[in-house]
């Protein structure tokens, strides 16, 4: 009996951890730095998975393009049962009875063939300009796939850096509370021996309850924040992310040398690639239209094996084969001038093309323009708040001291702890701003790729 409950006992233990291997994971934990997330969502991300998969379909479209020049060959089979075998009328003249036409059937009750036709293209100017643009083709997937990866690497970006802001906020809002608690506990004890009114308590105390209030909110969003960055990237929200980088990590004011002698840096934009791209396919197309009006030459082949008998078991039993090959050269000579006119909208096109690529040029270097003014804009309206935060922080110390020493009033106090927490305010935004607009400046230079 105890071996019995031993070998239950095991069993159980043996199906629960077979269980367990088999249940889906409940979320994974990760410590990444930036670099880490933005590799990570080259790989989960959805929109970099498709631009991906976009690349291997062009492959099998340019592979389908060259099998258009390979042999064709194809193949079947036919039976038929002639349940009623046609009648043909011959003149009577051939068996002496001029005038009238005699009913005569020919042909066997069954029929059956087999054959196989063979197709080669030896020449055709379409399809030797659909080799010539297989490599463009390519070129173009390749763009559309960098360009979705500079799309995630700068949505990553940004939403890492607002989680790190967001929690540089929560620090500023947790030594602000200290100091205040620690002037709360202060003036309530004085208040209790009668050295300040209770409204300096209630003073304080309005003032301490609303900006705990503004930690729990801005936690709240730092989940949010963390949940943003997690869609990024491509990562299931119920994984676990920590990051590692820090805000002294991070170089805001690097990388900054040559922007205003750099004239070529739109070759570097991944949008410019891809009009250029498009140009090159719109002059494929032109070349295309013209090769429609050359004439085409293809061979061609039939073999066929023919079995014929009133006997269904002796069908197979004779076999009448043929085969032949050829030529077949096509010459366009005439179609109401639609080839013309197409090759006239192709024309048009690559015109098209070829202005727009121009105006692109000038749109992304005012796009530069501004996001540089915007960048250094924002690079001084961060140190400006710095300095500021710093001011409104030896506002606050000074205006204590003389609180404490009787030269100055709560209100004094309350309002210069307020400025150190607008201050703050200002200087996150600062700091945000400042972050998103050094990725903007990247962006705009083709300095991600």
């Amino acid at each position: 009996m105890k071996k019995k409950f031993f070998l239950a006992a095991l069993l159980s233990v043996f199906l629960a951890r077979s269980m367990a291997q088999l249940a889906p994971p409940t979320g994974q934990t990760f410590n990444f730095t930036l670099q880490d997330c933005i590799t990570y969502a080259y790989e989960h991300q959805d929109t970099v998975i498709n631009a991906r998969l976009d690349i291997k379909s062009t492959d099998y479209r340019i592979k389908e393009i060259i099998g258009g020049g390979l042999p064709q060959l194809n193949g079947g089979a036919q039976f038929q049962d002639y349940l009623k075998i046609p009648t043909t009328l011959i003149p009577g003249d051939f068996v002496g009875a001029p005038g009238t036409f005699i009913p005569v059937k020919f042909g066997v009750k069954y029929q059956s063939s087999l054959y196989a036709d063979i197709n080669q293209l030896i020449f055709d100017g379409s399809y030797v300009v659909g080799l010539q643009a297989r490599n463009t083709y390519r070129e173009l997937s390749q763009r559309n796939y960098t360009r979705s990866k500079i799309d995630a690497n700068v949505n990553v970006t940004k939403a890492y850096y607002q989680v790190l802001v967001s929690d540089e906020q929560i620090k500023l809002l947790d030594a602000n509370l200290a100091q205040l608690k620690q002037q709360l506990d202060q003036t309530t004890a004085q208040n209790k021996q009668g050295f300040v009114e209770k409204i300096d308590v209630d003073r304080l105390a309005y003032q301490f309850n609303a900006l705990q209030t503004q930690r729990e909110n801005i936690v709240r969003l730092l989940a949010l924040n963390y949940q943003l960055l997690k869609f990024q990237m491509g990562m299931p929200i119920d994984d676990n992310l920590t990051l590692k980088d820090k805000l002294v990590d991070v170089k805001i004011d690097e990388n900054l040398a040559g922007l205003n002698t750099d004239t070529t840096f739109y070759k570097n934009r991944v949008e410019y690639n891809l009009f250029e791209t498009q140009v090159k396919l719109n002059g494929y197309d032109v070349k295309r239209r013209k090769a429609a009006f050359l004439p085409s030459l293809s061979a061609f082949g039939n073999f066929t094996s023919s079995y014929q008998n009133n006997s269904f078991g002796s069908l197979y039993s004779n076999n009448f084969p043929a085969m032949y090959v050829g030529l077949r050269l096509n010459v366009p000579i005439f179609n109401g001038f639609q080839r013309t006119n197409q090759l006239r909208q192709t024309e048009i096109t690559l015109q098209q093309s070829q202005n727009n690529l121009y105006r692109l040029k000038d749109a992304l270097n005012l796009q530069a323009s501004r996001a540089r003014i915007v960048f250094f804009n924002g690079l001084q309206t961060l140190n400006s708040q710095r300095r500021n935060q710093e001011l409104a922080r030896e506002v606050l110390r000074v205006t204590k001291i003389k609180y404490q020493q009787g030269v100055g009033s709560s209100i004094e106090v309350t309002q210069a702890q307020t400025a150190l927490e607008d201050a703050d305010n200002r200087y996150i935004q600062g700091l945000y701003d400042a972050l998103v607009s050094k990725v903007e400046l990247d962006k705009a230079y083709g300095r991600i790729q």
